[in-house]
């Protein structure tokens, strides 16, 4: 997986770097098991700084998608609860169909985009 970083975006890298890892699994460049670039590694070929690497490495960790092993560095360990995955969702879901129906988009359309994304997958 090609992680590339925009330094121009208004998105801070760490997130970035947490989403690019986290759409990685879910196009299956990335499966349970594998071992990510080490922090160094990572941050070097990217060109960003290491604490910003360990920050996004943290936070995949603290949302079930990676595990820190002191020996094989970060792994792709898929450790979820589902209720809290569903109630995280819902929460985030919240806010962008607020936003779509301040702008009019139907709940068809809404289901239309939803479909196509996920498929996509």
């Amino acid at each position: 997986m090609i992680v590339t970083i925009d330094f121009n975006s208004d998105e801070a890298i760490y997130i970035q770097l947490c989403n690019q890892i986290i759409l990685g699994i879910a196009t299956a460049q990335l499966h349970d098991g594998d071992s990510l670039p080490s922090v160094r590694d990572l941050a070097e070929d990217v060109g960003i700084n290491m604490h910003t690497v360990n920050k996004a490495y943290s936070i995949l960790r603290q949302e079930g998608y990676l595990k820190l092993d002191r020996r094989k560095g970060a792994v792709v360990a898929l450790d979820y609860d589902k209720l809290q995955a569903i109630a995280k969702l819902k929460g985030q879901l919240r806010l962008i169909l607020a936003s779509a129906i301040c702008r009019g988009i139907s709940r068809e359309e809404i289901h239309q985009a939803v479909d196509q994304i996920y498929d996509g997958f």
